[in-house]
């Protein structure tokens, strides 16, 4: 109760809140495939590992670092067995096919976590094994379109308090549960998608699932600077700290997006380069 009323709590809150918000609003106004290659940029694993080092301390977080970057794995399945399980209950009636899509995904990511878990992590297993992974999904995906939304809903205190509420409830649990676990586990639930799933769950109850296909389509593209964050968290935390360690993390995420060329031409045609 104490750690829920805690100002540490709010400060997560808030910031998974301005996250999924920023996403959602890009997937409105620019596209769902820009806001799918941003959803890997480091925003829900970055606060969380900010936050794993902050009351751990900085070499947890940098061990977790590792176990958050192979766990990037887990969170393409996420992304892809959602999409295979929204195509399958496409004739179920209502929402159902939203929570059929959301339980399937949710699954898919722990499974494939459990099979991580028994890995022995070094640096380059944590590098090359979610860039082996990002080709795959993007080859899986290669069919899906990038759709565009049209009509935009509007902004209104309803639709703020449901988009707020998933990303609260989402980064409070997964931030809390990194206490009873090791490193190990911790890093895989810095790998959960804190602000992708609130974010897919917005933009599918708001808009058609065609513009979710298009997010998630984009998501493998953009855990590549997911990848870079998490192996310089891992080098700089124990030798500057986690503030210093995240302004280098940050940095070297940042330049990565500079330097593989994002592209917007037409909102549907947005892509970026793997490496």
């Amino acid at each position: 109760m104490i750690e829920l009323l805690s100002i540490m709590t709010l400060v997560k809150m808030a910031t998974a809140i301005l996250a999924t918000l920023l996403l959602s609003v890009l997937a409105e106004t620019v596209s769902p495939a820009f806001a799918g290659i941003l959803s890997g940029y480091p925003l829900g694993a970055g606060i969380t590992l900010f936050f794993i080092g902050l009351e751990l301390g900085p070499g947890f977080a940098s061990e977790s670092a590792l176990h958050t970057s192979t766990g990037l794995v887990a969170t393409q399945v996420f992304a892809y067995t959602y999409y295979r399980a929204s195509l399958r209950g496409s004739r179920l009636k209502g929402k159902l096919p939203i929570l059929l899509a959301s339980f399937s995904g949710i699954l898919g990511y722990f499974l494939a976590a459990s099979v991580l878990s028994l890995l022995r992590v070094n640096l380059a297993v944590a590098i090359f094994l979610p860039l082996i992974f990002v080709l795959v999904f993007v080859y899986l995906f290669k069919g899906v379109k990038n759709a565009t939304i049209h009509k935009r809903v509007r902004m209104n205190l309803k639709v703020l308090f449901f988009r707020s509420f998933f990303a609260a409830c989402t980064i409070v649990l997964i931030t809390s549960t990194a206490r009873l676990a090791g490193p190990n586990w911790a890093g895989l639930f810095a790998a959960f998608p804190i602000t992708m799933l609130p974010f897919v769950l917005i933009i599918h109850f708001t808009y058609d699932s065609e513009h979710v296909y298009a997010i998630l389509k984009n998501v493998p593209k953009g855990l590549v600077c997911l990848i870079v964050y998490c192996a310089v968290v891992h080098l700089a935390y124990p030798a500057y700290g986690i503030y210093a360690g995240t302004v280098l993390a940050y940095a070297a995420a940042t330049l990565y997006l500079a330097i593989s060329r994002i592209r917007i031409g037409r909102p549907a045609d947005s892509t970026m380069s793997l490496l």
